[in-house]
């Protein structure tokens, strides 16, 4: 069954119906139309483009993958480019799907880049705000961008929550430094292509707010504005993401370094002391004579300097806390 929506007057008049008969919809007064395309051909993106006068420039980046996020104006539509995002708690990695979307006074269509943008939440979102259907376009529009926002805000959480177990391990002697290093570098990998995808979606959010444009319906507008609260606040999280992340791992090199200094100056200490009896034996293995030379007393001499050596020298690190 096609994606397919047709909305008349704020009621759900038609869906699944084939692509074909979107312009019959069209047709008909205070119809809003929205379709979906995912992974498009170029002949498919053509026929529509044609039937409703889509500009080339847009068509061509709705074809091409990896677009910026972002919201560009043409004489007859919008075209909108975003990204929904997951985040896999066990590797740290980071997941996106890209999705564009043509906007015009009374239809819109989704162009999915992946299988794996989640289109039937969005529907669903659609479903429980049908009160704001009828405003039309811009309830469509609303819920696209409310699904965006929401996964943002989702890989963020997973994104803290990661940061905090890794926070939590900086202290932690039986974690291995090579383990450590690769959670860390996964995270702020992912953290970084978190942030090209959230930026952005200040400026697509707050374009389509600008009264003098027209692009949303009055009624809308709250609901607009509270997606671009939303944007805000994931926009500072990651960035207090980074911090958080950053600090953590230069913590981490920080105890590192401190423990190695504290093992070589225990290395260190207990060399000196095993220097003693070194030192002493060695004086006394001369093949010289020397007091005590062939008596027990020279055992018992070289026996008391190697003690008490090793005694003052252990008392005087121990003071100093090397041992």
């Amino acid at each position: 069954m096609a994606l397919t929506r047709c909305y008349r007057d704020g009621r759900l008049v038609a869906e699944g119906f084939p692509i074909a008969q979107v312009s019959d919809h069209l047709a008909e007064k205070g119809s809003t139309v929205w379709f979906d395309l995912c992974q498009p051909t170029a002949a498919d993106l053509a026929a529509i483009s044609e039937e409703l006068g889509l500009h080339p420039v847009a068509v061509e980046d709705a074809a091409n993958v990896h677009q910026r996020p972002k919201l560009d104006h043409y004489p007859t539509h919008l075209f909108l480019t975003a990204y929904s995002t997951r985040l896999d708690t066990t590797t740290g990695v980071l997941d996106t799907d890209e999705i564009a979307a043509f906007i015009t006074d009374d239809a819109l269509v989704t162009v999915r880049k992946t299988e794996n943008f989640d289109i039937a939440d969005v529907m669903a979102r659609w479903d429980s705000d049908s009160d704001l259907a009828r405003t039309g376009v811009s309830f469509l529009v609303h819920g696209l961008l409310d699904h965006i926002v929401d996964s943002h805000f989702e890989a963020i959480q997973a994104l803290d929550n990661s940061v905090e177990e890794l926070e939590d391990q900086v202290f932690n002697d039986t974690v291995k430094d090579v383990a450590m290093q690769k959670r860390t570098y996964e995270l702020r990998k992912s953290l970084v292509m978190l942030r090209r995808v959230v930026l952005p979606m200040r400026e697509v959010v707050n374009t389509l707010l600008r009264r003098d444009l027209h692009i949303i319906d009055p009624d809308a507008m709250p609901y607009y504005q509270d997606v671009y609260d939303h944007v805000l606040r994931a926009s500072e999280w990651t960035e207090s993401l980074r911090d958080l992340i950053t600090n953590a791992y230069e913590t981490h090199l920080s105890v590192r370094s401190n423990r190695l200094n504290v093992v070589m100056k225990q290395v260190t200490s207990w060399a000196a002391i095993i220097a003693v009896p070194t030192a002493v034996t060695g004086w006394y293995g001369q093949n010289v004579p020397y007091p005590g030379f062939g008596h027990m007393s020279g055992v018992w001499t070289s026996t008391l300097l190697t003690v008490c050596g090793s005694v003052i020298l252990y008392i005087i690190f121990r003071r100093k806390g090397w041992l």
